[in-house]
Formats: C-alpha cells, sequence, structure tokens
C-alpha cells in the first residue's frame, strides 16, 4: 500500500470542506441531519467525523474495520480514524483508539491512518451563552452534567468556534507505538472494570509518520 498515494487520494474530497466552522450553525447542521453525536460537548472532532463521513463515503468504508467492540472509522486498503485538534492550547497530545485494536490493524494491514484537522479554536465567553443555548437545544442538562454539578466540580468553557487550517495524514506504525504513551491504562470503569487503553501521540515527536499534508488559509482573526 503506497500510504502517500492514498492520502493525496483522500485530500482531494476535502477540497471543498468548510474552513469556519461555527458551533450553532455545524450543532444545528448535524442535528437536522440526524447525526447521533449532535448532542456531544466536544462537537468540533463529531463534525469532523460528520464531514468526512459525507466527503468520503464513495471511496471509503464508512464506518471501517472491527476489533471486538472498537471501530475504526473508516476504511481504505488500511482502518482510518478521523480526530480534530485544537492548534492553540498548550496540549500537543492527541488521545487516539484503542490501543490493542490499532496493534492488531498495524499487523493485518502493515500500519493504520489518522487524519487530523487542526485549526484554532475560539472559546466561549464568561456568561456561558454558548453552553446555555446548547443545554435548550438538547432540551436540558445531561446527567454528566448533573453529575458534575452534585461534586462541585468547574465547568470548562465551551468551544464556539473553529477554524480549520491543515489536515494531516499519519501513518501509524509498530516504531510510532513505542515512542507514543497511553491513555487511561489504569482508568476503571463504574462497574469497577479497567478501562482499555488507548493510545496517547504526541505530534511534537512525529516526523516521517506526517506523510502528507494539505493547508488552509485563516479566514478570520480573533
Amino acid at each position: 500500500m503506497d500510504f502517500k498515494s492514498t492520502s493525496r487520494k483522500i485530500a482531494r474530497r476535502f477540497s471543498k470542506i468548510p474552513k469556519v466552522w461555527d458551533g450553532k450553525s455545524v450543532i444545528t447542521e448535524m442535528k437536522e441531519a440526524e447525526y447521533p453525536q449532535w448532542r456531544q460537548m466536544e462537537w468540533i472532532g463529531f463534525y469532523f467525523q460528520y464531514l468526512c463521513a459525507k466527503q468520503l463515503s464513495k471511496i471509503m468504508e464508512i464506518p471501517g474495520t472491527s476489533y471486538g467492540r472498537v471501530q475504526f472509522d473508516g476504511f481504505l486498503e488500511i482502518p482510518w480514524d478521523f480526530k480534530a485538534h485544537a492548534m492553540n492550547t498548550s496540549s500537543h497530545e492527541i488521545i487516539v483508539n484503542d490501543s490493542q485494536a490499532i496493534s492488531m490493524g498495524i499487523k493485518e494491514f502493515g500500519s493504520v491512518g489518522l487524519i487530523l484537522a487542526m485549526g484554532k479554536v475560539e472559546y466561549n465567553d464568561e456568561n456561558r451563552a454558548f453552553q446555555q443555548w446548547h443545554n435548550i437545544l438538547k432540551g436540558g442538562i445531561s446527567d454528566y452534567e448533573k453529575e458534575r454539578i452534585k461534586r462541585g466540580a468547574w465547568s470548562r468553557l465551551r468551544k464556539v468556534s473553529f477554524d480549520l487550517q491543515q489536515i494531516s495524514f499519519i501513518q501509524l506504525t509498530d516504531e510510532t507505538l513505542i515512542k507514543s504513551g497511553s491513555f487511561q491504562s489504569d482508568f476503571r470503569n463504574s462497574n469497577g472494570r479497567p478501562r482499555r487503553a488507548k493510545v496517547l501521540l504526541d505530534l511534537e515527536k512525529l516526523n516521517e509518520e506526517i506523510v502528507h499534508f494539505v493547508e488552509f488559509k485563516l479566514r478570520r482573526s480573533h
């Protein structure tokens, strides 16, 4: 499999992808399309998955390969996942998929692909207007939010917009996993069972793994 050639084939499907994602508009779009994840607080990543399903369904099997209960977002010659990441944060790490599933995908197909949308995020103002709007649209606050309030935990500011700047095509191999971390390996579910570990990818450690990328002009400044 020629990863770069396949990446370029996929990248051509993104020529007309929206560059500025307004939170209210895209959440409403997903709701009207009956996309099941429109209620999620972290809407940017789910909107990118939604766009990938729209843009890539003619050339890629969506959803993709499964390993047990873990399913990749798409399949074209190899398994692919779709992620989004804010560039204007201090963190350069992203949580990818289940560690064991990625290892199995690499063993079966030679590598696993990651399509990563990166851009600048704008956060909600202090009056929480966007959060309140989203809660009303959902029909009220979630059980998770109710539990957070009971604990007295801090409520994170919501992301209200995303300016897409780059889509990178990253090839994950055994060598990549060696220099990657692990997330939630010591976490447990509410029933006491350990959670499956996920790959924690440090973007600053990537070099040859970024095989192809597409840049977009920033439409506005913050």
